[in-house]
């Protein structure tokens, strides 16, 4: 089994991607438990081939600002005390500060997040996306708009940050994954361009 203790920056066409499997891995055991019984987690609804469903997860808007993305406005719950912890710990690791989180609860492998990229407008130009997971490993994908594939296994308590042109030439998936019974918790971090 390799031991990671630093973050590692890999080399991607149009975009920095920085992967540090265990970077909280100390913390991470207790994080979950306390936010997967602290969030005020919601079911929302999506448009989907003309029809109206149930995204397959459950989901957390937290921050500073009102945030539009999947056809839809969410406003903000007030930061809980261990994201805004976590929040100042990616700050430094980052060189920039988040003033909102979209926190998603996987809570088997049937639930999922499709192929997308974060690129409403309110994040910027090149917006840095901070990733922290929780819980059971999942299969996180990406794919270039000219064809290139890459996967990594996103670990309990990993961290990885998507940013420079990233948003701009990639998209990215949490596709399902039928054996996984266990629940996954994800915070994706970001800035609101303007903000800071």
């Amino acid at each position: 089994m390799q031991l990671w203790s630093e973050p590692e920056w890999l080399t991607l066409k149009q975009g920095r991607l920085l992967w540090w499997p265990d970077a909280f891995a100390a913390d991470a055991g207790a994080w979950q438990a306390e936010l997967e019984q602290s969030i005020p987690w919601q079911q929302h609804r999506l448009m989907m081939f003309g029809r109206e469903l149930n995204e397959p997860r459950l989901s957390c808007w937290m921050g500073d600002w009102p945030y539009r993305y999947s056809g839809r406005q969410r406003a903000p719950e007030p930061w809980h005390p261990l994201v805004k912890e976590i929040a100042g710990r990616l700050e430094r690791i980052c060189g920039q500060p988040f003033d909102g989180v979209l926190l998603n609860c996987y809570r088997n492998g049937q639930d999922s997040m499709g192929w997308h990229a974060d690129n409403e407008p309110e994040l910027g130009r090149d917006p840095m996306i901070a990733s922290v997971s929780l819980g059971a490993g999942r299969r996180f994908l990406l794919r270039h708009h000219q064809g290139e594939q890459r996967e990594l296994w996103l670990e309990h308590g990993s961290l990885l940050v998507m940013a420079g042109q990233m948003q701009h030439h990639w998209q990215h998936a949490l596709p399902k994954m039928a054996r996984e019974p266990n629940l996954r918790i994800n915070l994706t971090f970001r800035r609101f361009a303007g903000t800071g």
